[in-house]
């Protein structure tokens, strides 16, 4: 289902824009209603981060809004019962993100069915190894998606079986390091993302990590079929910025995911 939501809106010669917010960040009341503004606003998918007590691929801006999401009290159930809630007012894609102990604390074949259940539509696992992945995802479900990652220190070998054992799409990780706003991209990091995509055959290719501004996007939007935004949403919320703000900041991102013929 994600793979062909994100051709659609190819087709109609745009780039995806996926939103991450964190579990019941800031407020778990009101999460739901930022969801569905973030969606409103133009955002194409919506991760949804569970969070968790040490996420090693994020930067600082993240693992703060994990942190205060776990110290409210949000659990993995309290995150699939926001995704039912807001699978009730939309239809596109919603992502859970999250990190290998929790799926298996929870229980791997319990958290695929909880989750499609809910309304998600698949799972990003960022420590999920290539080496691992068979042993740890047992079981497939139709319509859910396990979500891999690809480096730009991937090598070719490793990049091609990444495509083949991704589902929905490939997370592209457009910079080395964790997650966090830059102030643009370089021409190796360019470079990378293009080696990258050429490479990738059965997925569509996301560009996550750095992408902060509609300027980012321009830069990069070329060379993928859409991008992922984080840090920046939720630097925001850190700031107290009002829903409407981050409304209207969504909008400016996906004025740059349209494509200029």
């Amino acid at each position: 289902m994600i793979k062909q939501y994100i051709e659609k809106v190819n087709s109609g010669n745009e780039k995806v824009l996926s939103i991450f917010l964190t579990a019941g960040f800031p407020r778990k009341d009101d999460f739901v209603i930022l969801a569905e503004k973030v969606l409103q606003a133009g955002a194409d998918m919506l991760e949804i981060c569970i969070p968790f007590s040490d996420p090693l691929a994020d930067g600082p801006v993240i693992q703060y809004s994990s942190q205060a999401a776990l110290e409210s009290g949000i659990t993995v159930e309290d995150a699939f019962h926001f995704a039912e809630e807001i699978r009730k007012k939309s239809d596109k894609p919603l992502i859970a993100m999250t990190y290998a102990n929790i799926v298996s604390n929870y229980g791997i074949d319990k958290f695929v069915n909880d989750a499609s259940s809910s309304g998600l539509n698949g799972v990003i696992i960022p420590d999920l190894s290539l080496d691992e992945y068979d042993k740890f995802i047992t079981f497939h479900k139709d319509g859910f998606d396990i979500v891999l990652l690809a480096t730009p220190t991937s090598s070719n070998e490793r990049i091609i079986s990444l495509d083949e054992k991704s589902s929905g799409f490939v997370y592209y990780v457009s910079v080395t390091g964790t997650t966090g706003t830059r102030n643009g991209f370089t021409e190796g990091d360019i470079s990378a993302m293009q080696k990258t995509r050429k490479l990738i055959s059965h997925n569509k290719m996301l560009a996550g990590f750095g992408i902060s501004s509609p300027e980012n996007i321009l830069q990069i939007k070329d060379f993928c079929e859409g991008v992922i935004v984080g840090s920046a949403v939720i630097k925001k919320l850190m700031n107290n910025e009002s829903y409407d703000s981050i409304a209207a900041f969504i909008s400016e991102l996906k004025k740059a995911c349209r494509v200029t013929l």
